[in-house]
């Protein structure tokens, strides 16, 4: 995959993830005041670092499996399986009612995924307009 395309896939990819996380924000910004609702949170970024990584650390000794059960030492995993994940966060604690929701913290993160998606779709209008720029002379 070229370069253009390969960064034109990971806006578009990082677009539809800032989609998916706005409306988990405002699911979590609805059921503030639910007694028991546990907030949720969009897993993703983490895991596409992993499969990027995965692309430049291939061992100076691969091993050769000569059984189907042995365990490969190296396996490189392709960006573009890794799925966006809704995770519900049992981990921490807001309100006596059993409610983890913090209405200023999601906020703030609304704020920031805004500005994520509106750097995302920035750049992706430049890639384009480099495109446009060579083709038209």
């Amino acid at each position: 995959m070229n370069t253009f395309a390969r960064t034109v896939d990971l806006l578009h990819r990082a677009m539809d993830v800032s989609s998916v996380r706005r409306s988990v924000i405002a699911n979590n910004m609805a059921n503030a005041d639910v007694p028991n609702f546990k907030r949720s949170v969009v897993n993703f970024e983490s895991e596409l670092k992993k499969a990027l990584e995965s692309e430049n650390k291939k061992p100076a000794l691969e091993l050769t499996m000569t059984h189907p059960n042995h365990f490969p030492n190296y396996k490189e995993r392709d960006y573009r399986d890794v799925q966006i994940r809704r995770v519900l966060d049992y981990t921490s604690a807001y309100n006596n009612n059993g409610n983890n929701v913090d209405p200023e913290q999601e906020f703030m993160l609304a704020t920031e995924n805004q500005m994520s998606y509106t750097l995302y779709a920035q750049a992706a209008a430049f890639e384009f307009s480099q495109i446009n720029s060579v083709l038209r002379g």
